[in-house]
């Protein structure tokens, strides 16, 4: 393939630890490579990232800009070429690279300002965040955040990334190969409502998850498909939140981590019993007379971080748990 052109964004790590933010449950597609770089699909298109202290390097592998030598990562308003300038094409290109990247890391939310805010609201949290800088929340494509996590029940993350790619690469359409590896795009939901889906999961490992992403397909279809759940961007927390719970395979948890990663629900608190234990022992002892997590309890946990931290609570959790 053709020589890789880097780009860059001005983004302090401070602002984003790809090594954190990639590798711990968000999204479960990207990979990191021998060369300390994170690839996977974005939108249709093979990326490659890395970064340092100051920057965050960035490259499209499909298509590639023309190049005719190997360069060194450059800023976006140099050249991608040593000694040649870039067609306007390639130039917008770039700049719509650019904003797709900005957009799935919300790079426009200043993370450290949010972290000062809620170090302030919490000793907890001030102690923890010191070990675990610039983890942010990412703005996921919602059909591919959605199936994700109907994989994520009772699983771990390799497990889950296993599932995914194997669902991606049955149903999903070939994007490029990068390195020797064929990449995949996130399936359509058109294409994971075929009533023969099921019975294909299963035989591919899926368990009792391949009826959930069948049938959920199929209703997602119904109500409008993927036009519907980016209507859901629009709604309340509270109507996205019931909406989503009326999927099969979609609980409080599930539906909550969907509202956060790619529905625009910064408030929302994703609730297990790690949470719920947590919870009890560091902000509200009363819980601990409590023995199983009812859906009032759910709602009284997830309120009590979104009144400590406000609008962007549910990234201030992704920290701290």
């Amino acid at each position: 393939m053709s020589s890789v052109a880097w780009r860059r964004i001005p983004c302090k790590a401070s602002q984003v630890r790809l090594d954190v933010v990639l590798s711990a449950g968000q999204s479960f597609r990207w990979h990191e490579t021998s060369e300390r770089e994170w690839r996977s699909v974005l939108r249709g298109k093979v990326w490659t990232l890395k970064q340092d202290a100051e920057f965050l390097y960035y490259t499209v592998h499909d298509p590639v800009p023309a190049v005719t030598s190997s360069i060194k990562p450059c800023s976006s308003e140099q050249s991608s070429l040593q000694g040649e300038r870039t067609s306007s094409d390639d130039n917008q290109n770039w700049n719509d690279y650019e904003a797709i990247l900005t957009d799935y890391f919300q790079l426009n939310i200043d993370l450290q300002d949010l972290y000062d805010k809620w170090s302030a609201a919490d000793i907890n949290f001030s102690k923890v965040s010191k070990s675990f800088t610039g983890i942010r929340t990412l703005r996921q494509e919602p059909v591919e955040n959605l199936f994700s996590f109907i994989c994520s029940s009772n699983n771990n993350i390799s497990r889950i990334t296993s599932m995914i790619e194997k669902m991606c690469s049955k149903y999903g359409e070939k994007v490029a190969s990068v390195d020797g590896i064929d990449y995949f795009s996130f399936p359509t939901v058109s294409s994971l409502a075929d009533p023969k889906v099921e019975q294909d999961l299963r035989s591919m490992g899926f368990g009792y998850r391949a009826k959930f992403i069948n049938k959920s397909a199929q209703l997602i279809i119904e109500y409008g498909g993927q036009d519907w759940l980016l209507s859901l961007r629009k709604q309340s927390y509270q109507d996205a939140h019931s909406a989503l719970c009326k999927l099969p395979g979609i609980g409080s948890k599930v539906a909550d981590c969907v509202c956060l990663m790619s529905l625009d629900k910064h408030s929302a608190i994703p609730v297990d019993t790690h949470v719920w234990q947590i919870t009890a022992k560091c902000y509200m002892p009363n819980l601990l007379k409590n023995k199983t997590l009812t859906d009032k309890l759910y709602l009284q946990i997830g309120d009590h971080y979104r009144c400590l931290f406000g609008e962007y609570a549910g990234w201030a959790h992704s920290v701290s748990f």
